[in-house]
């Protein structure tokens, strides 16, 4: 512990630092102690600067008494990250009227020191190349889409019954004209002197009773269009109206409109007089309406069934909107929790998840046999792959699935080499294997080759070589596909035969590489009893 103290002819000040020789990131506390009266002023400035040391913690203010004095602490906890010897720099006090400056004190700040035989060292890792997580709908907007759906479910139904209750309710015209009319001689308008609502009700009723029976735009239309459409239809022999009636209902209607807009009120009785010859109108129309001929009836019975038509495809429309919405949410949920591209697969499907998870075929191919498990069986190809590059070949067994350019292409070949004394005394070169089957691969499209290779060996204990890395494909139409194919080849030497799998997939395309890891995971290599040659490969890297 370090002491440092400040004297003045009335306070004094100590300086307290709990080490002087700390470890890099390990704190270090500083503290300061003053003693004065109750009636002095201290301050301990919370912007106190201890740099080049960091400040990482500032401890409240301590007090305690003694006798007639009061003592304060402050604490302060610093570090450094750097190693190296540092000097904290004096500080200030606040006493009264006057300040105290602290001493400054040297600290040490050392390295920690690694045990190198006790920590293994690691290489640096290289950058991994990270798939972009799949679009994702909010959850938030799913359940939002799923409730505004079901509100709309509910307003529909509840429209639909509303209507429907009221279509049921709803009398002939006749019928319905005279139960309204008795409806508003229950009401007590014209005893509390309201003839604006008295006419509008009966102005209503009559205009309906028209709109139903003879004009469909009587509803809509003003005084002087419903008249001239009834004289209209006099005129022309379509309805024998009464002209007394026409012209009752003109002088009605047009008392109305000033009682209605021009707040003229009316007396009870003239209101009553009124509502007679409204029900007399209605009656004498009801009576000059013509039985309907067959015609009529035909064209009524033809008109149903096309409003029928039109209210049936109405629900299929609606209908077809309804479950296309509900798709579209439940869609959108389902890629939200479990991704778009396993929506996309539930719906459409993937040949390679399919065979990824379908039945696997464990097969022994040639002569010597390789035995290797593929989605499909390989199928014997009657073009043999001579390797022309070596000398003393045999034509080569060849087995394969696909072609090069489909989502996966798997071949599998057999070339026996003839100089057995050639073989005995060098080995046989695979890395001259390994061209040839490049060369194939450029012969059938494949540009800018990268080609990678390390040596193998079998869970059986035969050597060989693995060759991989992509390229771009030369399509039939001339022009180059913008991706990338995924290639690996492995080649294994037995006795005086070459045996070689290669797989060949597009490098982005899901599930593929999963299949690769299995054909490339499955392959033995049956040992032969003579002529196994373990010898490590020649020119393998």
């Amino acid at each position: 512990m370090l002491f440092l103290l400040c004297f003045s002819a009335t306070a004094q000040v100590t300086t307290k630092v709990d080490t002087t020789a700390i470890k890099i990131g390990e704190e270090l506390r500083i503290q300061f102690e003053i003693e004065a009266d109750s009636i002095d002023l201290v301050v301990f400035p919370d912007q106190q600067s201890f740099l080049p040391l960091e400040v990482i913690a500032r401890y409240a203010t301590d007090t305690t008494y003694t006798r007639s004095k009061i003592k304060y602490r402050k604490q302060y906890g610093l570090t450094q990250f750097d190693s190296g010897r540092y000097t904290i720099p004096r500080q200030k006090i606040i006493f009264n009227n006057t300040f105290f400056l602290s001493d400054s004190i040297v600290v040490e700040v050392r390295d920690v020191v690694v045990d190198t035989t006790k920590q293994k060292m690691f290489d640096i890792k290289a950058a991994v190349v990270v798939e972009e997580p799949p679009f994702q709908v909010p959850n938030t907007l799913y359940w939002m889409l799923l409730l505004a759906l079901f509100a709309a479910g509910v307003w529909y139904a509840v429209r639909r019954r509303k209507k429907k209750a009221e279509a049921e309710k709803q009398l002939p015209p006749y019928e319905e004209a005279i139960v309204a009319l008795k409806e508003l001689d229950s009401t007590r308008y014209l005893v509390q002197n309201n003839s604006k609502e008295y006419y509008s009700l009966l102005t209503e009723i009559v205009k309906k009773y028209l709109d139903r029976e003879v004009d469909d735009t009587a509803l809509e239309s003003t005084t002087e269009e419903l008249i001239d459409g009834l004289n209209t239809l006099k005129r022309e022999g379509n309805f024998d109206f009464e002209i007394r009636d026409i012209q009752n209902l003109d002088t009605i209607l047009k008392r109305a409109d000033l009682v209605k807009f021009a707040k003229m009120q009316q007396g009870s009785g003239q209101a009553q007089a009124d509502r007679t010859t409204v029900e007399e109108i209605i009656n004498n129309t009801h009576e000059a309406i013509p039985e309907p001929t067959q015609e009529e009836l035909l064209q009524d019975v033809l008109y149903q069934e096309t409003l029928q038509k039109k209210k049936l495809r109405k629900k299929i429309v609606v209908l077809g909107s309804s479950i296309m919405l509900f798709l579209f949410i439940a869609a959108a949920g389902f890629s939200s929790l479990y991704g778009f591209g396993t929506l996309k697969e539930t719906v459409f499907g993937n040949s390679l998840k399919d065979s990824l998870e379908g039945r696997w075929y464990k097969s022994q191919y040639g002569a010597p046999g390789l035995i290797i498990e593929t989605p499909e069986i390989l199928v014997r190809q009657e073009r043999v792959i001579p390797l022309d590059t070596l000398k003393g070949v045999s034509p080569a067994s060849l087995f394969r699935y696909g072609t090069i350019g489909d989502a996966l292409y798997v071949s599998l070949s057999v070339t026996k080499v003839n100089d057995q004394t050639n073989q005995q005394e060098q080995g046989i070169n695979l890395d001259a294997a390994i061209e040839q089957a490049l060369e194939i691969l450029e012969d059938s499209g494949a540009l800018n080759l990268v080609v990678k290779r390390e040596s193998f060996s079998s869970k059986e204990g035969v050597n060989g070589v693995k060759a991989f890395g992509d390229f771009n494909l030369k399509l039939p139409n001339g022009k180059i596909s913008e991706e990338k194919m995924t290639y690996e080849m492995l080649l294994f030497q037995q006795g005086t035969a070459i045996q070689m799998v290669c797989v060949v997939f597009e490098r982005d395309v899901a599930y593929a590489n999963q299949i690769k890891d299995r054909i490339i995971n499955s392959i033995e290599v049956p040992i032969q009893k003579e002529g196994q040659n373990k010898k490590p490969p020649q020119n393998a890297q």
